[in-house]
């Protein structure tokens, strides 16, 4: 149990997320924590608490995208002086990397998330809020109170709002994101396909069994949690145009978006690409601090 009652609760925007912390900030009503940020040469980072935290509550919005390994360290260091100032720190991970290695594929391979667990939890960590984690099943790695905010609400409302589909499919791309792309059909009320996936866990190469398609001339939405080097939507894209799919647009939580990753999806016949500002990006139109905001207000520090 903790000594000290909690006084106020506080937003620290982290380097990675200060336009996605402002914002929730301001849906949440709440003051941002005065830091100052220096990044050296060498790429290290300072921080400098500019307020006494000491029986405060601080919402520590730090996104984990690339360069992903320096986005925690920077989350890390924040968190560990906070929790030694005597704050409570609660983990707010838009995007949350490594989030896909929480379990052993193959014989000899790091569970990633559990390490990250690990490190959040000895940084003084006491709960952790995220957005669409790559699987649920990730959650039970975590000793402290962690949950997953679903944006696949917000980003079914705008395409339905901001693009006029032809008579639309949603197309889940494989089974691990069946759950997701089912209740985007469901949100926008709109006929439900998935393909069948296969990932070479050597090569990382991907194929994808779509079986037999009926879907010329309607418009199409690719739906998944996270596009990093786009392998999966090529895969699918390709799929679709030979079965003469009209318009192809993609829609996903975390545009990653690595390299060259938005170029190839177009030039492969991709027409549109939609994310969330989980990950700061050109696609990133859906603001996901809306359904955050949401959660954050029925949770008591």
């Amino acid at each position: 149990m903790l000594d000290w009652e909690l006084t106020d609760r506080l937003i620290f925007a982290g380097p990675s997320s200060k336009d996605f912390a402002n914002t929730l900030a301001r849906r949440l009503s709440l003051p941002l924590l005065s830091v100052t940020v220096k990044e050296f040469s060498d790429t290290e980072t300072r921080f400098k608490i500019e307020e006494d935290v000491r029986g405060t509550s601080i919402l520590l919005v730090q996104s984990t995208y690339p360069p992903v390994d320096r986005n925690y360290m920077q989350f890390f260091l924040a968190a560990h002086h906070l929790s030694q100032e005597g704050a409570r720190v609660h983990a707010v991970i838009p995007y949350m990397g490594y989030a896909r290695q929480d379990k052993q594929f193959m014989h000899g391979e790091v569970v990633s998330l559990g390490v990250i667990s690990h490190l959040l939890r000895s940084c003084g960590v006491v709960r952790v809020t995220t957005v669409d984690i790559h699987s649920a099943e990730g959650l039970a790695l975590f000793a402290m109170p962690t949950y997953s905010v679903s944006a696949i609400p917000s980003l079914a409302q705008y395409i339905k709002k901001n693009l006029k589909l032809s008579s639309p499919v949603v197309i889940s791309p494989d089974f691990g994101s069946s759950k997701r792309t089912e209740a985007f059909a469901t949100l926008y009320g709109a006929e439900h396909l998935q393909f069948a996936k296969e990932r070479d866990r050597v090569t990382g190469d991907v194929t994808i069994d779509a079986g037999e398609l009926n879907v010329k001339g309607r418009d199409i939405v690719v739906v998944d949690d996270m596009i990093s080097t786009g392998g999966t939507i090529l895969a699918a894209a390709e799929k679709l145009r030979k079965a003469q799919a009209a318009r192809i647009v993609v829609g996903c939580i975390h545009p990653l978006l690595v390299g060259d990753a938005y170029e190839r999806l177009i030039e492969a016949g991709v027409d549109e690409i939609i994310g969330t500002n989980t990950v700061p990006s050109r696609v990133s139109k859906v603001d996901a601090t809306e359904p955050l905001a949401s959660y954050l207000r029925t949770v008591a520090e």
